[in-house]
């Protein structure tokens, strides 16, 4: 059933996958379409999308977010890819490089949510920022992992929250629309007065 006609606000999000080798047609990308998969599962608001697959160079990644924050208007966006040790792995300071505030608290949860898998997962470099009205998210390189940090392991012992649960109160806070999850994908937290009720 679409929400196309639902009462709640569209959403425009901007997805971003750094990869010099995915960007030059040796592979392809598989971010960007794990990203929409899961987001189109777990939000019930209308989505508008704004896609870029661009290699590791830290002025572009810097350019394109800028353009998808300050030009297409996005409220919303992911990166995936290049945030490694590695030379040509440049995603977080390039998102640095853009930010109005930093919002470390979501690497943080990124990394305590992978250290349950690999014990590599403290070499990821995740960030978040805000710019203008726009949260800015570093988001691991593989499929599995997008999911696992996105929506956390809600039936691990114990359990892990995901980094989406505090994506939509995040955006309510900095001026964007207020984003409604499906629980059963993404139970998104917000404190009692900040919550809306739908007929739906």
């Amino acid at each position: 059933m679409s929400d196309t006609a639902s009462p709640f606000e569209a959403v425009h999000i901007g997805l971003v996958s750094i990869s010099d080798r995915a960007s030059t047609g040796v592979y392809e990308d598989k971010g960007i379409p794990a990203l929409q998969e899961w987001l189109t599962r777990a939000i019930r608001n209308p989505i508008s999308w704004e896609t870029r697959l661009i290699p590791d160079e830290r002025p572009g990644i810097s350019a394109t977010l800028i353009e998808l924050v300050d030009q297409t208007r996005c409220h919303l966006v992911l990166t995936t890819g290049g945030t490694g040790p590695a030379p040509r792995d440049v995603t977080p300071e390039a998102t640095l490089d853009v930010a109005d505030k930093v919002m470390p608290g979501f690497g943080e949860q990124m990394r305590a949510i992978s250290l349950r898998f690999v014990p590599t997962a403290i070499l990821s470099r995740q960030v978040a920022v805000i710019r203008g009205q726009a949260l800015i998210i570093n988001l691991p390189g593989q499929p599995k992992s997008i999911a696992e940090t996105l929506e956390g392991l809600p039936r691990a012992d114990p359990p892990a929250p995901g980094i989406f649960a505090a994506v939509p109160y995040c955006v309510d806070l900095i001026g964007g629309p207020y984003i409604e999850t499906r629980a059963e994908v993404c139970d998104a937290f917000r404190p009692k007065a900040a919550r809306r009720s739908f007929s739906t």
